[in-house]
């Protein structure tokens, strides 16, 4: 019994004829009596009385009518079910993301725009330090990472897209010497604390120049992978934070921000995934945050 004889076999019983059925099937109506007949057959006995102008149901072909609505009913639920799962509206998407990520918009923007055109899809985010995130996408516990970029966004198995790029800043506090000036260049920061992010590791661009730059006056005294506590560290006076601009929009008492003189120092953003995506959930998300708006 499949569910082209509960169809067939429905529409008979709400229409009473086997003329006016074969109509709303649009089939002929032998075609139509051979199958219910072969439905018939295959239940061991009649389901209609057949009259000469109309068809009635049998004890039996009552029964069947209230099961086979239940069975096409559900049926249908399961086909649209899975063709939304199919186009990504249903289903899961983790995010994880490094703290500063947040002040960039990007990621706001996405899970909002995400949340608007799929509003019956799963989204879980959680705080993730950088260089743990592709470990986390590989191990299955993240699907998309918003960090910036590292050693470990290198490997092979991770899709990397660039989500925004940003001038550097140094974060410190207000009664540092060189707060008193708007403007810092490189050459000031020689011989200071500073405080840089753990994705900032020895093989990282920024650490690179940095170190060409101030040679053995290259001193970083703290390192951490919170935004929070590298803008708390500077707060407190224990160094310079090297920080992306979009940060500036903190504002916590006793720290202020000032505009670093070095165009090749910059801070960025991306995105970064499996290269062999799955969910389809997930490849909606990436395909809507890949869109230009």
């Amino acid at each position: 019994m499949d569910l082209r004889h509960l169809r067939y076999f429905v529409a008979v019983a709400e229409e009473g004829h086997f003329g006016r059925a074969a109509e709303r099937l649009n089939i002929v109506q032998p075609a139509l009596s051979m199958q219910i007949k072969a439905l018939e057959t295959e239940l061991g006995g009649p389901l209609f009385i057949r009259t000469s102008r109309r068809v009635e149901l049998t004890e039996a072909g009552i029964l069947l009518l209230t099961e086979a609505r239940l069975t096409l009913e559900q049926a249908e639920h399961t086909r649209l079910a899975v063709e939304r799962a199919m186009r990504g509206e249903t289903g899961r998407v983790r995010v994880g993301f490094a703290g500063n990520a947040i002040f960039s918009g990007k990621m706001i923007a996405d899970l909002r725009r995400f949340r608007k055109t799929h509003p019956d899809a799963e989204v879980i985010i959680q705080e993730i330090s950088p260089l743990q995130q592709v470990e986390a996408i590989l191990a299955g516990r993240i699907d998309i990472g918003y960090t910036p970029d590292n050693s470990t966004t290198s490997d092979p198995q991770i899709r990397v897209q660039e989500a925004g790029n940003w001038e550097m800043m140094i974060a410190l506090c207000d009664d540092h010497p060189l707060a008193a000036r708007p403007q810092l260049t490189v050459e000031m920061l020689a011989g200071q604390p500073l405080v840089l992010y753990d994705a900032h590791d020895t093989h990282e661009n920024l650490t690179v120049l940095l170190a060409q730059k101030l040679g053995e006056g290259f001193n970083v005294a703290h390192r951490s992978n919170s935004t929070l506590s590298v803008l708390a560290i500077a707060a407190a006076g224990l160094g310079l934070a090297l920080i992306p601009s979009p940060l500036q929009q903190v504002n916590i008492p006793g720290l202020v921000y000032r505009s670093l003189k070095a165009q090749e120092l910059t801070a960025n953003l991306v995105m970064i995934s499996r290269m062999q995506e799955p969910g389809n959930a997930v490849t909606a998300y990436l395909a809507m945050a890949n869109m230009k708006s």
